[in-house]
């Protein structure tokens, strides 16, 4: 894969890029209304995804940073994009054009004042993987192989005007209108910021860790802090697969069951038992040993649940809260969904709404196990979501509904039931992470 020698890091630079690449779009939005007198209307809009999905990525890819991380975040969302766009913003995940070998040295000189080979034995100046904020490159040290993670120029200094140029491509393509979006971006931009601040990433890295020695099934890399610094993480080298290989490879339900349970076991102890979650569920996040193992890395975008959240957001899961409408409605209103300014009519149609998507969305926890092998929970997904999008009345709404922590907690549960149906899980047990609870 060529290399990139140059980042532009300037506003007006970056400012250019996205104006071409919309531009781009524009030029696709002509040939989509000559393409609707030739062509059926299904046929013009796969079209027009795809060649849009193409440049849009084409356009991030070259800026990397933020602007990129957003095209990651979406292609998480698979009940939500066109699957064009899910496909390509996924290649985010760990398939970007890498940093030149020189300006790898440079980040090396301006934050230890030494070049790479100085500080390892052993350093491969050609990268192991490039995806949105940082790329990997292997190192020795004593014998010992080692994973250098490098955060790319100018990532955390360009967030904030990254996301203005972004908005205009996720508020169409994620139906996002007026406060709704200032809360999602601003939540996007804080997490962000903590990403790129890799001495806090080596932190949560070795708390996390330590929280979760007790878990079976799961393994977690050693952290070097002499060798890292605000861009450079170096850490212990894992062997395995990322778990989109690994589904690919392997053939035995049994193992692939295996490694979901233990997925959702960790999943389910930071919620309930740290309130503090790894909010970053993409296949390129895991690996899997050749012990069948589960290899979590990254651990830039952890998640904190407060308890005034925690407590209705979890409520909202339990069979008799759904069943008691007075209950359901007064949680609803401490999540922020239900407004005191809501008109009677408001107020139902909220309700209807959010009955009728956690009777889906919830269907894992009312049951002692559940099979997440079955498309037809996710068709079910889909189709909401297909609904969701189309409704003349929740199109005109504005103002943000629900409170701000779920744009993180909802993108953990639905990259963690994609992750499980990736996986074909059967026979889950829901429950099985309380036996580690302290």
């Amino acid at each position: 894969m060529k290399t990139l020698d140059h980042i532009p890091t300037s506003k007006l630079k970056r400012a250019l890029r996205i104006v071409k690449t919309g531009a781009q779009v524009g030029g696709n939005y002509a040939k989509y209304y000559a393409d609707r007198l030739t062509k059926d209307e299904t046929t013009a809009k796969e079209n027009l995804d795809l060649a849009n999905a193409e440049d849009i990525y084409d356009g991030l890819k070259t800026l990397k940073g933020s602007a990129l991380k957003v095209a990651q975040m979406m292609s998480m969302d698979k009940n939500v994009l066109p699957r064009a766009y899910v496909d390509k913003f996924s290649l985010s995940q760990f398939s970007v054009p890498p940093l030149s070998g020189p300006l790898v040295r440079k980040t090396f000189k301006k934050y230890f004042g030494k070049n790479p080979e100085e500080l390892y034995d052993e350093f491969e100046s050609e990268s192991i993987n490039a995806a949105s904020i940082g790329q990997v490159h292997q190192a020795y040290v004593n014998g010992q192989k080692l994973a250098v993670k490098i955060q790319y120029p100018g990532v955390a200094d360009s967030i904030e005007s990254d996301l203005k140029l972004v908005r205009p491509f996720a508020l169409r393509l994620l139906n996002l209108s007026g406060k709704d979006a200032d809360v999602y971006f601003e939540e996007v931009k804080n997490k962000l910021l903590e990403e790129t601040d890799y001495l806090n990433e080596l932190a949560q890295s070795n708390w996390i860790k330590e929280k979760c020695t007790g878990l079976e099934g799961i393994v977690f890399p050693n952290y070097f802090p002499k060798l890292s610094c605000e861009k450079v993480i170096t850490m212990e080298w894992m062997d395995g697969l990322h778990l989109s290989e690994y589904v690919a490879a392997e053939k035995d339900p049994t193992k692939r069951t295996q490694i979901a349970q233990v997925l959702w076991d960790f999943y389910l102890y930071q919620l309930h038992q740290l309130r503090k979650v790894h909010a970053d569920p993409h296949p390129g996040n895991f690996l899997i040993n050749k012990e069948n193992q589960l290899v979590v890395l990254d651990f830039g975008c952890m998640k904190e649940i407060p308890e005034d959240f925690y407590t209705p957001y979890f409520a909202l899961t339990r069979p008799d809260v759904l069943a008691d409408p007075e209950i359901f409605k007064s949680y609803l209103y401490e999540l922020e969904v239900l407004k005191a300014s809501d008109t009677e009519s408001e107020v139902k149609f909220f309700e209807v709404l959010f009955k009728e998507m956690l009777s889906v969305f919830t269907l894992p926890f009312q049951n002692e196990q559940f099979d997440f092998s079955d498309p037809a929970f996710f068709q079910k997904l889909n189709d909401l979501g297909e609904k969701f999008a189309k409704d003349p009345q929740l199109r005109k709404q504005d103002g943000g509904r629900g409170s701000k922590h779920f744009i993180y907690m909802n993108r953990t549960f639905f990259g963690l039931y994609n992750l499980m149906y990736d996986l074909q899980a059967s026979k889950i047990e829901i429950n099985r992470y309380q036996k580690y609870q302290q």
